[in-house]
């Protein structure tokens, strides 16, 4: 769950990864054959993840950016709050963040995530197209959803596979695969911690 990536990516290294990712997209499609990690790996791992009791009150977080080649291109800070509530909908959390990047550029996001049941969330936020898919199983959670990234006068839509590991009862590791033309042009990595009341 991440801010806009205009935000995280410079301009010359969105480029480049696109321009990378036109030409390798016909080999790694070829590659893709082996399956990717199912969200049904994780259901017997512990501690469990309950999205409701960790995304409470107050948290912070640290990430990196990372291009095609690895380079860490964008560093970033994040301060949250959340809370839930009961709704016809389901059980709602409003997850706000605050995000404050190492030059200096500040955002603010805010997240209305819905608890399905059975593992299965749904989420919205102002940059994101359509509806986030969550599922989760034993101590990690994937996110599904598509973003319209503006570069340099253009609009480009990605896809984001968004992966939550719960570490412990106060350590989240997030990682991100920002995804265009079936390749992955860029990761982001975020640890998440709670913070004492």
């Amino acid at each position: 769950m991440l801010s806009r990536l205009t935000h995280l990516l410079s301009v010359t290294t969105w480029q480049k990864s696109l321009r990378h990712s036109a030409i390798f997209a016909l080999f790694a499609l070829g590659v893709m054959s082996c399956s990717s990690a199912s969200i049904d790996d994780y259901a017997d791992t512990n501690p469990k993840l309950d999205l409701a009791q960790f995304f409470d009150g107050k948290l912070t977080a640290a990430g990196v950016v990372q291009d095609f080649s690895g380079k860490v291109t964008r560093k970033f800070t994040v301060i949250m709050e959340a809370e839930w509530s009961d709704t016809p909908q389901g059980k709602q959390g409003i997850i706000n963040e605050w995000f404050v990047y190492d030059d200096g550029e500040k955002q603010t996001r805010v997240w209305t995530i819905i608890d399905k049941g059975n593992g299965k969330y749904q989420g919205t936020a102002n940059d994101i197209l359509g509806i986030a898919q969550g599922e989760s199983r034993g101590s990690a959670l994937r996110w599904r959803y598509d973003m319209i990234l503006p570069v340099d006068g253009s609009e480009y839509e990605v896809h984001f596979d968004d992966w939550m590991f719960l570490v412990d009862q106060n350590t989240i590791i997030n990682k991100s695969d920002i995804i265009k033309f079936g390749v992955t042009v860029a990761q982001v990595t975020l640890v998440i911690s709670k913070q004492a009341d």
